[in-house]
């Protein structure tokens, strides 16, 4: 369920947008090229367009970035937020002041075709998935700073956020455990420790963790890196009121023989690569008649 740009932020996801807006302009500097060649109260027109089909994720943006800048300007999308186009479709036209709408040019491009990116290839897993039952998890293998933006585009997508920050989940990975003693110690430390307790997760290599975790009651157990044999013997191992996640090495043309891998299927299957391989989607911004 594609939830909306202004509804999937929260205060604390607004504030963290901000700064990466806030210190993209920063790291352009002033741009002299455009306050050498144009006065003051010139103004332009511009449309930015899509050159490839694609999801289109990020529009807000444009209203954020001008605003920043804090100068006048206006600005409409001719595409819905979330839709897909064909190529060459204009997605929203902007009016602003000359200096700033070349300032703000490519900053704007960086987040949609960055954005757009992320949810094409999560929409490409989630096709994969079709009929299967299972949900596509991103994971917090994120751009520093932009994890809330590049969440907010898996599930444009039609993916899954996993979670946003390290306080949503408790998450047991192999560290956690061997510091604890085992996963049994270490699930009843978090639970004694925080009145109600977080979701807990626990990581999995073995078969033997797999049951000690599910021993414990984790709400979620991961299996990690598993090869066939093994992962359809660790799922089995999970009762149907415990999720069952799995993760490591999933492709896109790999993750329908795992989400169907049996008799128990996963619950989720999460992929890194969602957030940190996708490859940017086309778009540019073109001068356009008053």
């Amino acid at each position: 369920m594609f939830t909306p740009w202004a509804a999937f932020f929260s205060p604390e996801g607004e504030r963290l947008l901000q700064e990466c807006i806030d210190l993209a302009l920063v790291e352009d500097g002033p741009e002299l090229t455009a306050q050498g060649l144009f006065p003051p109260e010139a103004r332009m027109h511009a449309a930015i367009r899509a050159k490839e089909d694609t999801l289109v994720v990020g529009l807000p943006v444009i209203g954020a970035v001008f605003k920043t800048l804090d100068v006048p300007f206006r600005w409409q999308a001719s595409a819905r937020e979330g839709s897909r186009v064909p190529s060459m479709t204009e997605v929203a036209r902007i009016t602003a002041p000359a200096v700033a709408m070349l300032k703000a040019e490519r900053v704007i491009l960086n987040f949609i075709t960055h954005l757009s990116g992320i949810a094409n290839l999560t929409a490409r897993y989630v096709r994969e998935l079709e009929g299967t039952g299972v949900r596509l998890l991103d994971t917090r293998k994120t751009t520093p700073g932009l994890r809330w933006p590049e969440k907010y585009a898996v599930q444009a997508g039609g993916g899954v956020n996993h979670r946003k920050n390290l306080a949503e989940m408790l998450m047991l990975k192999d560290n956690h455990i061997d510091a604890a003693g085992s996963i049994t110690a270490a699930v009843a430390k978090l639970r004694a420790r925080y009145r109600p307790c977080p979701p807990v997760e626990v990581e999995c290599r073995t078969l033997e963790h797999v049951r000690e975790a599910v021993a414990a009651r984790a709400e979620r157990i991961m299996m990690d890196n598993m090869e066939a044999p093994r992962l359809s013997r660790a799922l089995a191992l999970v009762p149907p009121d415990i999720e069952a996640e799995v993760s490591g090495g999933v492709r896109l043309e790999t993750i329908r023989a795992i989400a169907l891998t049996g008799p128990r299927r996963p619950d989720f299957i999460s992929v890194g690569r969602l957030t940190h391989s996708a490859v940017a989607a086309d778009f540019s911004m073109t001068l356009i008649p008053a």
